[in-house]
C-alpha cells in the first residue's frame, strides 16, 4: 500500500498536499465528468473516499498488483463501491486492477442493457455473467418463502468461481455501516451469537481475500451519493415482495433508534471496534480459569 508520503508524490499535480483534495470534474475519472459542482457534493465525495481510504488501510487490504473482481448488482451501494474504487485509483492511491461483474441471475424482466452500457460508456473493464439462479431458488423454496438467503448463496459461489477464472485475489462487496449492524442485531436477536459482518475475510476454501470497504461508510450518505451521480439504479425488486424480512425489521428498529437518538448508529459502530472479551461470558475468547490474584504484599 502506498504510505502518506508516496500518496502525495503520486498526486502533486496543484491539489496541495492532501491526497484526498478536491479535483475538478474535468480532471477527475470520467465517471465525475458531470458530478454536482457544489460544496455539499464535494465533501460528501471527500468523507466518503476518506472512510473507504482509511478502511482499505486499517485492514491491510491492498497487495499492490493484484486484481479485484469488484461485485455490482445495480443498486446503489455497489454502483458507489466502483465509482468511489475508482475514484481512489485515479489519484494513485489504490495500486490494484479492478474488475467489474454483474451476474444476471435470470430474474423475470432484468433490464440487461443497462449495466453493460452504463460501464462501457465510463471506460470500465467488466464481465456480466448469466446463470440462471432464480429458476433454482423458485424449484427449491416453496411459494411465499424467503429467496434472499438462498438467492445470496448461489450468487456469492457464482461470484467466487469468477474471481478464480479473472486472476483475481479478491471480491469486492459494497455492504456498508447500516449492513454491518443490520447483522449483528439479527444474528444476537434471532441466532444467539455476537457477529457481523467483518471488513475482510478469507473465504472456506482460502483462496479468495472478501473485501468490504464501505463497511464504515453510512447508508444515507451512499444514497446521496448515488443520487448526485444519477446511478440508472435498478430496484431489487425483481422477485416479487420481500414484504417482512427480518433484515427490514431489523432495519426499521435501529433508524428508529437513530431518529430518536441522532449519532447511535456511529456509537454502535465503534462498539464493534472496541471488543472487551473479558466482559463477556464467553470462556473460548477469554480464559476465566486462568483469571488469578495478586497475593503479593497482602496480610497473611
Amino acid at each position: 500500500m502506498l504510505d502518506r508520503a508516496e500518496a502525495r508524490a503520486v498526486t502533486d499535480d496543484g491539489r496541495g498536499d492532501d491526497p484526498i483534495a478536491e479535483v475538478a470534474g474535468e480532471g477527475a475519472h470520467p465517471l465525475f465528468r458531470d458530478t454536482p459542482s457544489s460544496v455539499g457534493f464535494k465533501k460528501l465525495r471527500k468523507r466518503l473516499l476518506r472512510e473507504m481510504r482509511e478502511t482499505i488501510e486499517r485492514f491491510a487490504m491492498v497487495r499492490p498488483g493484484a486484481r479485484w473482481l469488484v461485485a455490482i448488482s445495480g443498486g446503489k451501494d455497489s454502483y458507489a463501491l466502483l465509482a468511489l474504487l475508482h475514484d481512489l485509483k485515479w489519484r494513485g492511491l489504490l495500486p490494484v486492477d479492478l474488475l467489474a461483474c454483474n451476474l444476471d441471475q435470470g430474474q423475470p424482466n432484468f433490464p440487461k442493457h443497462i449495466l453493460p452500457e452504463w460501464l462501457s460508456a465510463n471506460g470500465m473493464a467488466h464481465r456480466i455473467e448469466y446463470q440462471d439462479t432464480y429458476s433454482v431458488v423458485t424449484d427449491k423454496l416453496p411459494e411465499g418463502a424467503t429467496y434472499c438467503s438462498l438467492c445470496s448463496r448461489l450468487r456469492r459461489g457464482h461470484l467466487y468461481r469468477i474471481a478464480r477464472e479473472e486472476g483475481c485475489e479478491a471480491l469486492v462487496l459494497g455492504h456498508h455501516r447500516d449492513d454491518c449492524l443490520e447483522t449483528f442485531f439479527m444474528n444476537l436477536l434471532h441466532g444467539g451469537r455476537l457477529s457481523a459482518m467483518p471488513a475482510k475475510l478469507v473465504n472456506d476454501e482460502g483462496d479468495l481475500f472478501v473485501l468490504r470497504p464501505l463497511i464504515h461508510s453510512a447508508e444515507s450518505d451512499l444514497e446521496r451519493f448515488a443520487q448526485a451521480m444519477q446511478f440508472p439504479i435498478i430496484p431489487c425488486d425483481l422477485c416479487g415482495s420481500q414484504d417482512g424480512l427480518q433484515r427490514n425489521l431489523t432495519k426499521a428498529m435501529l433508524d428508529d433508534i437513530e431518529s430518536r437518538y441522532p449519532g447511535r448508529k456511529t456509537v454502535m459502530m465503534r462498539a464493534l471496534s472496541n471488543v472487551r472479551p473479558g466482559h463477556l461470558v464467553d470462556p473460548s475468547v477469554f480464559d476465566f480459569t486462568g483469571l488469578s490474584l495478586n497475593t503479593e504484599g497482602t496480610d497473611t
